[in-house]
């Protein structure tokens, strides 16, 4: 499942979802990557 997360303030990186952190910042992976960052709040 592709998981969008914020890195910083203007830098976001979508990717594979891999986990969740104990302190709510989730995983994702890009082309064998791994990047950490706060969620990025789905819309509808």
């Amino acid at each position: 499942m592709l998981r969008t997360i914020a890195l910083g303030t203007s830098i976001l990186v979508q990717g594979i979802y891999v986990r969740t952190l104990p302190d709510g910042r989730m995983t994702v992976r890009v082309d064998g990557s791994t990047y950490s960052g706060i969620p990025v709040s789905r819309t509808a």
